[in-house]
């Protein structure tokens, strides 16, 4: 009886440890660097991650904190990462220069950036900027500036701003660029209220060039194109998860954060959180969540192509590869 016992306990134990082992073959390690640092404008990726949501999706997720260290861009091409997020603009620049990345999912759907004036300089319409400094960051940030200063027949003097927004508070520009989920609140939290400056967004004016998007190389998308849209399913409801439940998404986004080293204020994070749900699913999207629509595209692709960025408008349909849910390439 004793020797009955025993084989039978040695045989579920064989089968326990087979089904254990056969669950973690079973999950695809795969590699995914967003932009920046993990803050709220990342917080889906994240909470994902926590909750085990690519896990239930067969991926075994690392997540490589990017920034001025990493790239995205040069760890994607580099075969460094499996998974990026990059702007819009900057995908298409790429494929246009014969990096064969793809876009995914394009998870915003509208433009952060804008200009933001005080009004007590007398900046309160668009040509009322005429002959007025205006900070502008690097090349790839000037498209949908220079658009709407072509747009308004304007001519203003084009200041090169820092990420800082201290010489727009200083009064060493007139206008100042900045995105609504990261620059503005700064503004706001240096003591300006919000009736205090005018508000350029530049959706509103024609030039909406939505911005983060995942992207992989096209081999990656070819090799495996389950793996790719269990990624972007995986990411799309960790992300759903992550604005339903804010709270949570920010606990984890402030640990991550702390692990890096990064201050940060919960204040900040809230703020950033509650934009990148209106940038993700604006009140006016026809379209679903990781939907790249081809007007949208064209949109920006010109943008760059009236600004000598690129030489040529890459196809629309060699660039995205639809992986959103239910929908096939």
């Amino acid at each position: 009886m004793a020797r009955g016992r025993i084989i039978f306990f040695l045989v579920l134990f064989l089968f326990v440890t087979v089904d254990v082992s056969g669950d973690d073959r079973a999950l695809k390690k795969v590699s995914f660097v967003p932009q920046w640092v993990p803050q709220a404008q990342f917080a889906g990726y994240y909470l994902a991650l926590e909750r085990g949501i690519y896990k239930k999706y067969g991926i075994d997720l690392t997540i490589i904190p990017g920034g001025p260290d990493n790239p995205s861009l040069d760890l994607l091409k580099n075969g460094k990462a499996d998974f990026a997020t990059l702007w819009l603009s900057t995908g298409i620049q790429m494929r246009a220069k014969g990096i064969k990345l793809i876009n995914i999912a394009q998870m915003m759907q509208r433009s952060a950036l804008m200009l933001i004036a005080k009004k007590s300089s007398g900046i309160k319409t668009p040509k009322d900027m005429n002959g007025k400094k205006v900070g502008l960051w690097g090349p790839i940030f000037q498209i949908q500036p220079k658009a709407f200063f072509k747009r308004y027949n304007l001519k203003v003097k084009e200041i090169r701003q820092s990420y800082s927004v201290n010489l727009f508070l200083r009064d060493g520009v007139d206008v100042t660029s900045a995105m609504w989920y990261n620059e503005y609140h700064t503004i706001l939290n240096s003591g300006l209220n919000p009736d205090e400056l005018t508000k350029f967004f530049f959706h509103e004016h024609g030039l909406n060039f939505p911005e983060d998007g995942i992207y992989t190389l096209e081999g990656t998308f070819q090799k495996d194109p389950d793996l790719c849209k269990a990624f972007v399913n995986a990411s799309i409801e960790g992300w759903r998860y992550a604005l339903a439940h804010p709270e949570e998404a920010l606990g984890i986004v402030m640990k991550n954060l702390k692990k890096e080293h990064i201050p940060a204020t919960l204040v900040h994070q809230k703020w950033m959180l509650a934009r990148m749900k209106d940038l993700m699913l604006p009140q006016y999207a026809r379209c679903p969540t990781g939907r790249l629509l081809a007007e949208d595209y064209n949109r920006v692709a010109e943008g760059l192509l009236d600004n000598g960025l690129i030489k040529e408008i890459p196809d629309y349909t060699s660039f995205y590869w639809k992986c959103v849910p239910n929908v096939e390439k």
